[in-house]
């Protein structure tokens, strides 16, 4: 589908990637039957050859369901919100950064992918340039998920 404000779209990868690790959160988006489900969640990100999401999650619950189920995801991130107001209230408007897609979305089971894809939740929510540890067995008690994008837009609004 072809973006209506091209004059909005971002097409260059540095960029993408640079909003992508700008936004604290990531919206997954399922479809559970005739109904949509969406989560709001933190989240890790990589970007070689493809742009792959990271997610951590309990065990059981919707959001595990849905995505085994479904084994496909939407998602939405977005920062970079101000308000501009004006003097008429059609003249109000606002800056936006946002990414939005879709793509396969799978449990990660090998145990050395899943201590790097936490390390990337980490490196995004707390800060990269640190050494993230695992006491044995951590990885155990989570279940890691893996989106990878097949496709994805971004727009900007100054």
């Amino acid at each position: 589908m072809q973006m209506r404000r091209r004059d909005r779209e971002v097409r260059d990868d540095a960029r993408i990637d640079g909003i992508i690790r700008a936004c604290r959160c990531c919206r997954l988006g399922f479809v559970d039957g005739d109904r949509c489900y969406i989560v709001p969640l933190s989240f890790g990100f990589t970007h070689e050859g493809e742009r792959v999401f990271y997610f951590h999650s309990a065990r059981e619950g919707r959001k595990a369901a849905l995505a085994r189920a479904a084994g496909r995801a939407s998602f939405e991130l977005d920062c970079g919100y101000r308000l501009h107001e004006d003097a008429s209230p059609c003249g109000y408007s606002c800056a936006f950064q946002s990414v939005m897609g879709e793509g396969r979305i799978s449990e990660v089971t090998e145990p050395e992918e899943k201590l790097q894809a936490l390390r990337h939740i980490l490196d995004h929510t707390a800060g990269e340039g640190r050494s993230w540890t695992f006491p044995s067995g951590a990885a155990d008690t989570v279940t890691v998920l893996r989106l990878t994008a097949e496709t994805l837009s971004c727009k900007v609004h100054d």
